[in-house]
C-alpha cells in the first residue's frame, strides 16, 4: 500500500484516537498443549452418534479463535449433512462485545475452518447466512455436499495461535504483506513501525486499554473467563489461562497456585496490565487493519472468514498476529468512526504484527465437539 493510500485510510478513520484497540479481540493461545486434552481435541476421538467425517470436520472448525477464548458457537444438526451454526447466548461478552460483532467474526472464522476441512475431506460446504441481526441465535445454515477433494494443509489450523511476546521490531517484507493481504481482497492495510500512523495506533491502543481496565463491568467479565489453575482449564476447556496470557516461570506457578481470578479486580493488577500492554504495543513490525464493506451479519461473517484465511498462513512466514481492537467496541470509538469515515471502509480488526522466531507451540484448549453439538 502506498503512503497516499495509508494517509487516506487514516483520514477516513478520523485520526489517531479512533483507530486503535486494546484488549486482544480473539486471543487464541490459552491453556495447556492441545495434545493434553485427549477427550476433546484429538481428531482420533470419535463423537458418538454422528458420522465420523462430520466429527472430524467440526473438530477443525472448533480451532477457530474467539474473544476471551469464549468459543461462542454451537452446532444444531438437522442431519449428517446439514446443520445450523449458532451463537450461544451463554457465551456472549456483553461488556466488551455488546452488539455481538466479535461473536460474528468468530463464527466467520469457525465456518472458514469448517469449509476448508470439509473440502479436504471431499465435501463442498454450502453456507447461507440466515440471521438478519447479530443478536439472533441461529446465524448460518451449512450443507455438505459430496465434491472433488480440495486438499488443504489442516496442520495450519492446529498450529495457528496468538503469540504476544518476542516480536522483532522490523518492517514486514512487502512479499509477506502481499501474501497475507491476498485472501482479504484489498481490505487489509499495513502501517509499518516508525510511521506516524503506527505511532497513532500504538498510543490509542494504550489509552483504550486503560479506559477499559477502569471499567468494572469489563474487568468482571474478564475475570469470569479466567482459568488460572490446571483443574479449571481441564473442567472448562475454554477461557484465558496462564499459558495463554504468557505468564511463565515462577510467576506462572504463583498465578496458577496462589492467585484467584477475583484478584484481577485489584487496582495493582489492573495497573500491571496497562503497563504490560504499553510495553507490547511499542514492539513489533507495525499494524494491520482489516475492514469490511458494511456491518451486516454477512459482512461480519465474511470479515471473520478472511481474517482466518490470512491467520492460517501467518505462521509459515514466521509472522505473529496480535488482535488489539477494543476501541472498535467502545461507544466513543464507534461514534467517532461513524462520523468521520467514508462509506464502505469499516474497520473490523486492528492487529499488532511482527516476525517471531522461535514460534511457540499452540496452547489453546478447546471444548470437545460433543460439548457444543445439539441434535
Amino acid at each position: 500500500m502506498t503512503t497516499t493510500d495509508r494517509r487516506g485510510f487514516m483520514k477516513m478513520l478520523g485520526g489517531c484516537a479512533l483507530v486503535a484497540g486494546a484488549i486482544p479481540l480473539i486471543p487464541a493461545s490459552v491453556g495447556a498443549a492441545r495434545s493434553d486434552f485427549r477427550s476433546g481435541l484429538r481428531i482420533e476421538s470419535p463423537v458418538a452418534g454422528i458420522d465420523p467425517a462430520l466429527g472430524h470436520i467440526l473438530h477443525y472448525a472448533s480451532l477457530a479463535p474467539s474473544g476471551h477464548n469464549s468459543q461462542p458457537w454451537y452446532v444444531r444438526l438437522i442431519d449428517d449433512r446439514k446443520m445450523i451454526i449458532g451463537a450461544d447466548p451463554d457465551r456472549r461478552l456483553p461488556a466488551v462485545d455488546p452488539d455481538n460483532r466479535e461473536a460474528m467474526l468468530s463464527l466467520g472464522a469457525f465456518v472458514e475452518n469448517l469449509s476448508l476441512a470439509a473440502g479436504d475431506m471431499g465435501y463442498e460446504a454450502q453456507i447461507e447466512v440466515k440471521a438478519r441481526s447479530p443478536r439472533e441465535q441461529e446465524i448460518l445454515e451449512v450443507t455438505l455436499r459430496k465434491a472433488n477433494p480440495a486438499p488443504y494443509p489442516l496442520k495450519r489450523m492446529t498450529l495457528r495461535m496468538t503469540a504476544k511476546h518476542g516480536y522483532r521490531s522490523v518492517e514486514l517484507e512487502k512479499y509477506d504483506v502481499d501474501a497475507l493481504a491476498e485472501p482479504l481482497g484489498g481490505r487489509l492495510f499495513y502501517f509499518p513501525p516508525g510511521s506516524e500512523h503506527a505511532r497513532c495506533i500504538e498510543e490509542g491502543t494504550v489509552e483504550a486499554f486503560r479506559g477499559q481496565t477502569d471499567r468494572d463491568e469489563a474487568q468482571q467479565e474478564l475475570v469470569k473467563w479466567l482459568r488460572l489453575s490446571h483443574e479449571a482449564e481441564e473442567e472448562h476447556r475454554d477461557g484465558l489461562t496462564t499459558a495463554g496470557m504468557e505468564i511463565r516461570g515462577l510467576k506462572g506457578w504463583y498465578v496458577r497456585n496462589l492467585t484467584r481470578p477475583k484478584d484481577f479486580m485489584k487496582k495493582s493488577m489492573r495497573k500491571m496490565s496497562v503497563e504490560q500492554t504499553a510495553k507490547l504495543a511499542g514492539q513489533g513490525g507495525g499494524w494491520f487493519v482489516i475492514t469490511s464493506p458494511g456491518e451486516s451479519v454477512a459482512d461480519l461473517i465474511d470479515a471473520g472468514r478472511g481474517f482466518e484465511r490470512m491467520a492460517l498462513m501467518a505462521r509459515e512466514r514466521g509472522i505473529a498476529l496480535h488482535p488489539m481492537t477494543q476501541i472498535l467496541e467502545e461507544e466513543i470509538g464507534r461514534a467517532g468512526i461513524a462520523s468521520s469515515h467514508d462509506a464502505g471502509m469499516i474497520p473490523q480488526f486492528v492487529l499488532r504484527v511482527g516476525y517471531l522466531d522461535p514460534y511457540p507451540d499452540p496452547v489453546s484448549p478447546r471444548r470437545p465437539v460433543n460439548w457444543f453439538l445439539r441434535t
